[in-house]
């Protein structure tokens, strides 16, 4: 990753050169005057993402003569795909899938396509905390696809054998002792997925966010040496301390059998209904019983925008701005989308069948993305090693925050 943020911060010189040498003729309908159909390419993130795009394409692709080529990737493989075909002068790609958290890199570096001179704009529908990652100044770069949030997810029956239910899990002290009466019963409590850098830091984002501590400040200075952050993570050690760590599909199983009690877990993962053995709803922003609420629910909303060196750019936004038509949006939730929408997350009928889409939809008005710097891949991972350093008894929590802390002024300084 380190080798490949050195790649990107050339890539401005080198997408600049490519536009001075590009020719606006040559994106224009290529496949029009033969009559064969044109050929978009998407590079999607793998999963549900990807499933609830993929259904959408037939209509486009018949209405546009178009085909639809659609690579699908895991998130760093994705990454690293949009990344290094920006280097070309003609992009493989017409349609990317992004990350709120690499926003800063790649607008940066010349890798997306500024919508608003493409004539796209985002509409009034759509959740406004979710388009704050979308801007560079007045002018659009993405638009926000797939609302992605953490949730608390949890076992109903475990939850239920603890004394409390959905309505009443109302501060991380209730989600403690849930987590601690599961282990006292033979059950697994908390668990967190460990496997990674990146998720370790993202899963505990939300806790630090409940004791009113965050990463960095309002001049991107690091503030991981601070009170707040320690006290968040001795609770997430003694928290953690009633499970274990899993990957991503493992969680979802134990907390839908009930062998685990709690995670955090992402609306993409899981789609509860009524009778399901699971269930998830917002943090609370809340620590202890009466202590201040702070917004907590994490953004990872996947974005969707045209890559700068995309050869079908008119067309690509075209098909963006079907992708995020209302209607087409709504015919997504069925199949597991996640719309960033009012018109989907507050509609009676899809409430009637998935009312937990008031939950999303309460998340996404108060969520919060990750820090929009252009070092956050290296700063999750010197902060991702120093938490797992504390985690596995390698360093106390003093020593690892200050050890982090001192690393990642150098990175921003």
């Amino acid at each position: 990753m380190k080798k490949l943020l050195a790649l990107l911060l050339a890539l401005g010189m080198t997408l600049s050169l490519a536009a001075c040498g590009g020719s606006g003729d040559t994106e224009e309908g290529s496949g029009e005057s033969s009559g064969d159909p044109t050929k978009l390419t998407l590079i999607l993130r793998g999963g549900t993402y990807a499933d609830v795009i993929k259904e959408c394409l037939p209509a486009f692709e018949e209405e546009h003569n178009v085909t639809c080529e659609v690579q699908e990737l895991e998130e760093s493989d994705l990454y690293t795909g949009i990344a290094m075909d920006a280097i070309n002068a003609q992009g493989t790609y017409d349609l990317c899938m992004v990350d709120g958290s690499w926003m800063a890199e790649f607008t940066e570096n010349g890798v997306l396509a500024n919508l608003s001179e493409l004539g796209y704009e985002l509409d009034d529908d759509i959740i406004p905390a979710t388009t704050s990652i979308c801007y560079v100044g007045d002018d659009v770069y993405l638009a926000p696809y797939y609302g992605n949030v953490t949730v608390l997810m949890f076992n109903k029956a475990n939850v239920e054998a603890a004394g409390y239910t959905a309505d009443t899990i109302a501060s991380l002290d209730d989600v403690l002792k849930i987590c601690q009466q599961a282990q006292a019963d033979g059950k697994k409590g908390f668990i967190y997925r460990g496997d990674g850098q990146n998720n370790l830091v993202v899963d505990f984002l939300p806790i630090l966010l409940s004791y009113g501590g965050w990463v960095i400040d309002d001049n991107n200075k690091p503030t991981v040496n601070t009170d707040e952050f320690k006290a968040a993570m001795n609770y997430y050690l003694e928290l953690i301390a009633t499970g274990e760590a899993q990957v991503k599909d493992d969680l979802i199983a134990s907390v839908d059998t009930g062998a685990g009690t709690m995670g955090i877990g992402w609306p993409g993962w899981y789609t509860p209904t009524a009778d399901s053995a699971a269930d998830y709803i917002a943090l609370s922003g809340a620590a202890t019983a009466g202590a201040e609420a702070y917004n907590s629910n994490v953004y990872g909303i996947w974005t969707i925008g045209v890559p700068a060196n995309s050869q079908n750019k008119e067309l690509a936004v075209e098909l963006l701005e079907y992708l995020m038509d209302p209607e087409v949006q709504k015919s997504t939730v069925p199949s597991g989308g996640v719309p960033c929408r009012y018109s989907s997350l507050q509609d009676e009928e899809v409430l009637a069948t998935y009312p937990q889409y008031a939950v999303v939809c309460d998340a996404l008005e108060t969520g919060v993305y990750r820090p929009v710097i252009a070092e956050w891949t290296q700063f999750y991972t010197i902060l991702g090693t120093e938490m797992d350093n504390i985690i596995n008894g390698v360093k106390t929590v003093d020593q690892g925050l200050a050890d982090a802390q001192t690393q990642l002024e150098e990175l921003m300084g």
